[in-house]
């Protein structure tokens, strides 16, 4: 099935404004190295947004910040309208669910183990010990399509499996708020497209409200309904990826000259990068702002 830019959309009011996510004045930093300058967004119940931007620019540390990894030094984050800053970590937990950028292997994990990691603030650690998989478990596992796996060593998998059954384990938590940290990275190029058309199925079949880090601004600007361009931890532009991917986007947030064509089947933006810029004398270090 190809996917058009009618695919993406979703009835709002179908959703009730569940997973709705708000940044406000959103700053961090470490000892010396400043990440986030005040960031501002607004992400809507069903919506998916790719966060795009060159390494270093804040999009992995919004993401933690929004999922309450990270406590911001400055502003503040609305979960479905709370302040997440006096949501317990098992509260967050049961609001926004974090798939990482890449997680440690967990020799001898089946799994249907790893995926039942995702009921901790659900169940519990003693519910945890409990035996046999819960609804809400099963269909995560059947969602992603690694139900046939489930008593598999995780570390026996290939990168694009281990990639789904991460994914059950985040769908495990039941919530509505879904982030994705570079979901395809390490993936070739089939099982970036099978990861990324299976979150797109599992958001319109489940409601979700999806954020997401990419790398790759053509899987954000087919994907998502709309950008989110960091640059040197600010918000350099935002909206629908027909709008959001121009040739100025390439040159001043990600530092390459390129055109922009349109895909004739779905009509989304399609880059085609020339070479790479000069980097501005003040963009020296993306991690720094001034």
């Amino acid at each position: 099935m190809t996917t058009t830019a009618d695919d993406r959309s979703l009835p709002r009011d179908a959703l009730s404004g569940s997973g709705t996510l708000r940044v406000e004045g959103l700053r961090f930093g470490y000892p010396g190295r400043d990440v986030l300058g005040g960031v501002d967004l607004d992400v809507g119940a069903g919506e998916s947004v790719a966060l795009v931007g060159l390494n270093g620019c804040g999009k992995s540390t919004l993401l933690r910040l929004c999922a309450g990894l990270l406590r911001p030094s400055a502003g503040r984050v609305l979960l479905e309208g709370d302040d997440l800053a006096r949501l317990s970590r098992r509260a967050a937990a049961r609001r926004v669910a974090l798939l990482h950028q890449s997680a440690p292997p967990v020799p001898g994990m089946s799994v249907r183990q790893l995926v039942r990691q995702g009921r901790y603030a659900a169940r519990g650690p003693l519910g945890m010990l409990r035996d046999g998989d819960d609804a809400v478990c099963a269909r995560a596992l059947a969602d992603v399509g690694v139900a046939a796996w489930a008593d598999r060593p995780v570390d026996a998998l290939s990168g694009g499996e281990r990639q789904r059954v991460r994914l059950a384990m985040a769908l495990a938590q039941d919530t509505r708020l879904l982030l994705l940290d570079e979901p395809t990275t390490y993936l070739d190029l089939r099982h970036q497209l099978e990861v990324m058309r299976t979150v797109t199925r599992l958001r319109e079949e489940r409601g979700l409200t999806v954020v997401m880090v990419l790398h790759d601004l053509g899987h954000a600007a087919r994907f998502a309904d709309r950008i989110v361009a960091l640059r040197s931890g600010v918000v350099a532009a935002d909206g629908p990826p027909a709008d959001v991917v121009t040739p100025a986007l390439l040159a001043d947030v990600l530092g390459v000259a390129g055109r922009v064509g349109r895909d004739p089947v779905g009509g989304w933006p399609v880059c085609y990068p020339d070479h790479p810029l000069p980097e501005p004398e003040g963009l020296r270090n993306e991690n720094h702002i001034h």
